[in-house]
């Protein structure tokens, strides 16, 4: 988990720190050395810097609270400090309600909470497994949980290459309650994946801009490699059941659901991302669990979306 939680605040200052140094030729040389010194690894330089330079040039003041609240939580920074960057985020969002950093700022307060927060989680649970399996070597029971764990990792390995031997998925099963998408083939399961649903959930679809998942059935009829959110198989919303009722209620039923990645530029997020609830009406996975659901699923394959 901890190993997770560096790669996505990694990744994160990769993708930011070169849109920092852009903008207006008086800022460029601040920025630059401000961003010269984080790549050095004098962190403490590095937020020295872009203090004066906020100081200096207020107006781009919600570009240096968006760097330092990343520096902040940069997990190289020997003095990291999640409040600190959070205290960063948040007043740029209070100070600067207009700002393009507000939507990536909002992310990233949402991704320190909950990841201070499972951390915590994570202590308390390793002490009580430490605890415990000191109790099964101290019994003597130690092979016999090893040999459980093989015998659960082969079956893993056994039903990866099942999905794979058997070709192409002849049905998907989307349970929004469990969050859960299924591949199916001639009646045997390929592959589950945890997915993310649209943002108002619970109920089908009736019309555009509820964010909600349509519930019915379905097919894939086409798919995207350019789409923004990595890869996505279009799913053959609205059906003619779907038409009818949208007709009854006088408005337009909407359209564009997909099964999909993440975001593009948001990859690091990765299995993160189905904490919440975050699509349009679209169900989402991992950039890699849609790669492998593209090559098992052709176009026409029946899609059945249940409540």
């Amino acid at each position: 988990m901890r190993r997770i939680e560096h790669l996505y605040f990694f990744f994160a200052c990769i993708i930011i720190t070169p849109i920092l140094i852009c903008g207006c030729s008086q800022l460029k040389p601040a920025f630059k050395e401000a961003n010269d010194f984080f790549s050095q690894g004098s962190y403490k330089a590095s937020l020295g810097k872009y203090e004066q330079i906020i100081v200096k040039y207020p107006t781009a003041g919600d570009r240096v609270l968006f760097q330092m609240g990343v520096i902040y939580a940069y997990p190289r920074n020997e003095q990291k400090d999640y409040q600190k960057s959070l205290e960063c985020f948040q007043k740029l969002i209070t100070d600067y309600p207009g700002s393009g950093y507000r939507q990536d700022s909002e992310v990233m307060i949402s991704l320190i909470n909950d990841v201070t927060s499972k951390d915590k989680r994570i202590i308390t649970q390793q002490k009580q497994i430490e605890v415990f399996e000191q109790e099964v070597k101290s019994k003597g029971n130690k092979i016999i949980t090893q040999q459980k764990q093989i015998e659960a990792l082969e079956q893993e390995v056994k039903s990866k290459a099942f999905a794979f031997q058997n070709g192409s998925a002849d049905k998907i099963l989307i349970e929004k309650k469990e969050r859960r998408l299924t591949l199916i083939s001639k009646d045997k399961v390929l592959k589950t994946y945890k997915i993310a649903l649209g943002g108002n959930p619970n109920g089908p679809k009736e019309r555009e801009g509820d964010n909600k998942t349509p519930e019915g059935t379905y097919v894939i009829d086409s798919r995207n490699s350019n789409s923004r959110y990595h890869l996505s198989l279009h799913i053959s919303y609205p059906n003619e059941k779907d038409k009818k009722q949208a007709k009854e209620l006088g408005v337009s039923p909407g359209g564009g659901i997909m099964i999909h990645g993440i975001r593009n530029g948001y990859w690091w997020i990765d299995r993160f991302h189905t904490w919440r609830d975050w699509t349009k009406g679209c169900i989402a996975v991992t950039d890699r669990e849609i790669e492998e659901i593209d090559k098992l699923v052709p176009n026409g394959t029946i899609v059945e979306i249940r409540p």
